[in-house]
């Protein structure tokens, strides 16, 4: 398994979740046995934002402590945009479209394109990072992807 897994918003959002429900606590089993086999949780600004911003939008208090305290308990989880994954995030948006692979409309700011370029900038060879998410297909395309299921 990938020593450095990058969480999208679907698994993200399970794992700090305020309401414990059968899939929330399939998550934090799967990611406690991640963290237990050597593995680091990441969290990539660009999902940060994706979760907050709904967070906030639907005055979920309690979600939003959760998810700021889950990155806030290990130093190094949060894991900011940087120019050079923006800058890698351009061109693989650009190949994808020109391939006609696209993984959002045009008019779409496209955070799957920048988490993966997000992860591929991050540092580690691209063998150790991998990103968890609820749909590895658009992913797939750009960077080692699993469903957190898959675990």
């Amino acid at each position: 398994m990938s020593r450095f897994l990058f969480l999208d918003s679907g698994p993200l959002g399970l794992i700090t979740q305020p309401q414990q429900t059968a899939e929330v606590a399939a998550a934090l089993d799967t990611f406690s046995r991640c963290l237990l086999n050597g593995s680091r949780l990441m969290v990539p600004a660009i999902v940060y934002y994706e979760l907050k911003r709904e967070l906030l939008r639907a005055n979920k208090t309690n979600g939003i402590a959760r998810l700021d305290a889950f990155i806030a308990v290990t130093p190094g989880r949060y894991v900011p945009v940087s120019d050079e994954a923006l800058r890698l995030a351009a061109s693989m948006w650009a190949i994808a479209r020109q391939q006609g692979r696209p993984t959002a409309d045009a008019k779409e700011l496209d955070i799957d394109v920048i988490l993966a370029a997000q992860t591929l900038s991050y540092g580690p060879a691209a063998d150790d990072v991998m990103v968890v998410t609820t749909n590895a297909r658009h992913l797939a395309q750009f960077v080692t992807a699993a469903h957190w299921q898959d675990l």
